[in-house]
């Protein structure tokens, strides 16, 4: 069954809903919303940005100045108007007055149905998958960070500071592990509060870091078309390929249309909440855009077109601030870890006590018996444990996630709920600029998907297990 709760494609899950137990109840019988145009842009600015910033600088040394900015504003254009689209279908029916979706899944079940639902469900269990080992690879990164800038600090840029990234993917595991026995993680909603606390702090810390290299030196050297053949890549092939994959990194650091139904159903009404939603998701997006712009753009002036993957590895003074950075990136996953995982956990033990009996808890409920608990969990984080330490790669995997997260759950299905609500008659002018636009999506899809695909593969010819260093 698909997961009942939303998530975030570039930064985290976040719980909506409010936790005092107290309040009025509202004509749902659920407490009274209280949202405004305010607090939803808030929730958007910080289920976006997050640990997707830290590849835009390496995403624009792809592209360069003419190409980088300008996708990293179609992006945005194309993310705000299939929010729109996807805000009208919150309400089954009559978008000011329809019944109810409380989840994207319940939202696509209510207007398409059918294979729609387990298409919808297998593409955020792929992107939930996928984020852990996305997480993983991140987080351990960043603690190898710590110990290499004070390396680099102590005994100077020629000494070996190189670290294993492998210990520290699964030191990571094991952390996971252990947090994820803990029944119902998600409803601690003060994580969420952390998480976004850590996210804007690191990202901040690296546009800092950017302008102020940017300003003192030194720079790399910068184009209006990125890297160049010959110089910076070996091949036309091979500047195609990171051409694409920049794109699913960008893809990965815009999305969040999978907790957009969750945030619309805070709002207060009237006005109708896909009014108020519209005005939020443009201030939402406006703001993330003029952030990554920074980052993406401060970046690549202060490294050019050798830009590092994670924009933080490419700095290594001040080091307090660089390892106060990298702590950040490392709560803020260890946390989001969990609260992303955790309805992949429910669903699939929900699914599980309905299925076989005898694996259920004790007085019902729903949920699963502590042991069936202890070793399914255990194996799964296992398992995204083994895949971070296997694929190590950080910008071919965002560039997954992306790619897999984009058409799909960004266009595809907002598009075509839209078209199912309002009734557009099919090859009229509205419908095909709707599914002109979707089609265009699912290209950059399949391009972003197999160009981190081949990035995996080139990446491969010279790894060997566990010895990877950064």
């Amino acid at each position: 069954m698909p997961p009942e709760q939303g998530m975030s494609g570039g930064a985290m899950d976040i719980d909506m809903q409010t936790h005092d137990g107290h309040g009025e109840l509202d004509d749902d019988g659920k407490e009274k919303r209280t949202g405004t145009v305010w607090t939803a842009a808030a929730h958007i600015i910080t289920a976006v940005i997050g640990s997707g910033v830290l590849s835009l600088a390496w995403a624009m040394a792809q592209l360069g100045w003419v190409a980088g900015p300008v996708i990293l504003l179609l992006f945005a254009a194309i993310t705000y108007y299939t929010c729109c689209l996807l805000s009208d279908c919150y309400r089954a029916g009559d978008p000011a007055t329809g019944k109810r979706n409380y989840t994207y899944t319940e939202a696509v079940e209510s207007y398409l149905g059918g294979w729609y639902v387990f298409f919808c469900g297998f593409c955020q269990y792929a992107n939930m998958f996928g984020t852990g080992i996305g997480y993983t690879i991140t987080a351990s990164a960043s603690a190898a960070a710590i110990l290499k800038s004070n390396c680099f600090h102590w005994h100077g840029h020629e000494a070996d500071c190189s670290q294993n990234t492998s210990t520290y993917i699964v030191a990571f595991g094991v952390v996971q592990v252990i947090f994820s026995q803990l029944p119902n993680f998600h409803e601690l909603w003060w994580l969420s509060v952390i998480a976004a606390v850590m996210s804007f702090s690191y990202a901040t810390i690296a546009v800092g870091l950017a302008l102020g290299q940017t300003i003192s030196g030194p720079t790399g050297k910068t184009t209006l078309y990125g890297a160049q053949v010959g110089v910076d890549v070996v091949d036309s092939t091979q500047k195609i390929w990171l051409t694409f994959q920049a794109l699913g990194n960008i893809a990965f650091a815009y999305s969040y249309t999978i907790i957009l139904i969750e945030i619309q159903d805070t709002l207060r009404s009237p006005p109708a909440e896909n009014k108020t939603m519209r005005q939020a998701s443009i201030l939402g997006v406006a703001t993330t855009t003029a952030f990554y712009m920074m980052c993406g753009c401060l970046g690549y002036a202060a490294f050019g077109n050798s830009a590092p993957g994670n924009i933080l590895a490419g700095f290594y003074e001040p080091y307090w601030l660089v390892d106060f950075a990298n702590v950040c990136i490392v709560l803020h996953l260890v946390g989001g870890f969990q609260v992303f995982l955790q309805p992949l956990f429910a669903a699939v033990e929900a699914g599980v006590a309905d299925q076989w009996p005898c694996a259920a808890a004790p007085g019902g409920g729903g949920g699963v018996n502590s042991v069936f608990r202890l070793v399914w969990r255990t194996l799964f984080v296992a398992l995204i444990t083994l895949g971070a330490v296997l694929l190590p790669f950080f910008n071919s995997i965002l560039g997954i996630l992306g790619s897999v997260a984009f058409w799909p759950l960004t266009v595809f299905f907002p598009v075509e709920m839209y078209i199912r609500q309002r009734e557009i008659p099919r090859f009229s002018g509205t419908w095909m600029a709707l599914e002109t636009l979707s089609f265009f999506c699912f290209l950059i899809t399949i391009a972003a998907g197999a160009a981190s695909v081949q990035g995996v593969r080139e990446s491969l010819k010279d790894y060997v297990p566990f010895q990877t260093r950064s």
